[in-house]
């Protein structure tokens, strides 16, 4: 079936879990965390993502807790969205599937009742699993979380709730809003959503139930909403080194505390032996913000491009994982996705075999054992992004060191391409010629992706 623009058949039918092992005891059943970010760029952390990469870090944003975060496990230098805004990212960690399937846009005719979601697949692996989605579940979702297999949530949360312009009373959105608003109680909703996945985790420790809990952040999502000490501090530092602004990495900065908080509240439960840790963002950072200076540098730079688009400022974020056996302070330079997260968690759930033609994603767990050395046995060693405009659109394939990337009219006629090596220029400034040196496996003679 050939998928470029979201058209699916009405008939979908779900290759299930066709042989599971027995349900895993508590104890080969890790609690595991996912802190999905909103809107943040690979570069916007105080410590690089890369050190290979000059300029991958920041030095005016302070990030010491997101920082403290990597230095305890890997920071995967390739890591990436399932897609370059949100909606399509959240679909894809939801179901395991890559933005051609399930769709690069926030309209989908994906269905998610119909299809297995991540916390359906827990409690195959062992119905002990307990299930919880906090914060931003995204536009158009399809479906609410309890709907798929969550046990607690905020509901069909979206922008809006975490203060988007016209939800904090300014009516014509960006256009008349300030640059920052000040919250000192609950900025961005960020303070309750930690509270409520920590009261989660203490819940489910007392009733000795292994857990799941999403922590989706609405920061630093527009609008900067912030508390007036940190407003201070940034106002205090001077000019920002990108396009963001004073307001912007002070909301970064209230969010990197939460983190803390979180981290804090796992070491002081005890479970940190037990529980595996994932973070990142649901796409690149955005292209500017307001109240930014416009002559300053990209707000993604070193990497090109950003949200909306699938060069790696679009797609490539912070992707960070620690845990039991996962070795402090190591870089891993596989690429690697937010739609391998549910067949990794399945696989860490103590999942013995999990079989579906609809999951795109594949297992990091060899990763985490060996980040230098370990093999992923990834369908033509490729990732696949799709984003659908309404002039036209863009796909790109992700295989080893080398990206391509593929611009559509709005016939779905081929206009352009291009090919980077990203090993030697993660820039994407130089264009090679020729034909990729991977196999399209999946690029159908007509110019589409297939699966």
């Amino acid at each position: 079936m050939i998928l470029h623009k979201p058209i699916y058949s009405a008939v979908v039918i779900i290759a299930w879990i066709l042989s599971l092992g027995g349900a895993s005891a508590h104890a080969e059943s890790p609690n595991i965390i996912l802190i999905l970010t909103d809107d943040q760029g690979w570069s916007q952390l105080s410590e690089p993502m890369d050190p290979t990469v000059p300029n991958a870090s920041s030095d005016y944003l302070e990030t010491p807790n997101m920082d403290r975060f990597a230095n305890g496990g890997i920071r995967f230098t390739s890591g990436y969205s399932p897609a370059a805004i949100c909606t399509p990212t959240r679909r894809g960690i939801l179901f395991g599937t890559s933005s051609v399937r399930s769709g690069g846009e926030f309209r989908s005719r994906w269905e998610p009742k119909k299809h297995l979601s991540l916390p359906q697949a827990l409690k195959r692996a062992n119905p002990d699993y307990q299930c919880a989605h906090f914060g931003k579940w995204g536009e158009l979702m399809g479906a609410e979380p309890e709907a798929v297999g969550y046990d607690a949530s905020h509901g069909s949360t979206g922008n809006g709730t975490g203060g988007m312009p016209n939800s904090l009373g300014f009516k014509r959105g960006l256009s008349d809003s300030p640059t920052y608003v000040i919250d000192n109680v609950d900025r961005k909703r960020t303070p309750t959503i930690t509270d409520d996945a920590v009261a989660f985790m203490k819940t489910n420790l007392k009733k000795d139930k292994p857990f799941y809990v999403q922590l989706s952040y609405y920061a630093v999502h527009l609008s900067a909403v912030l508390r007036e000490s940190t407003l201070k501090k940034y106002q205090q530092k001077g000019e920002p080194d990108r396009r963001y602004s004073q307001g912007w990495a002070g909301m970064l900065d209230d969010l990197d505390h939460d983190v803390g908080r979180l981290l804090d509240a796992v070491d002081e439960l005890g479970i940190a032996d037990n529980t595996y840790i994932f973070y990142l963002s649901d796409n690149g950072g955005r292209g500017s913000t307001p109240g930014g200076n416009k002559e300053s540098k990209p707000t993604n730079f070193p990497l090109t491009g950003a949200k909306h688009t699938l060069y790696e400022g679009g797609i490539r974020v912070p992707f960070l994982v620690r845990g039991p056996g996962v070795p402090a302070g190591e870089y891993c330079h596989v690429p690697v996705t937010g739609y391998d997260l549910l067949p990794t968690f399945f696989d860490l759930a103590g999942g013995k075999k999990l079989i579906s033609e609809e999951i795109d994603g594949v297992s990091i767990k060899p990763l985490l054992i060996k980040p230098a050395g370990g093999k992923l046995s990834r369908p033509d060693d490729a990732l696949y992004f799709n984003f659908i405009l309404p002039t036209g659109g863009m796909s790109s394939i992700r295989s080893g060191d080398y990206k391509l990337m593929l611009f559509w009219d709005k016939n779905d006629q081929q206009e352009s391409r291009a090919l980077y090596n990203l090993n030697v220029d993660p820039l994407e400034q130089t264009y090679l010629s020729g034909q990729p040196p991977f196999p399209l496996a999946r690029f159908a003679p007509s110019g589409y992706f297939t699966f």
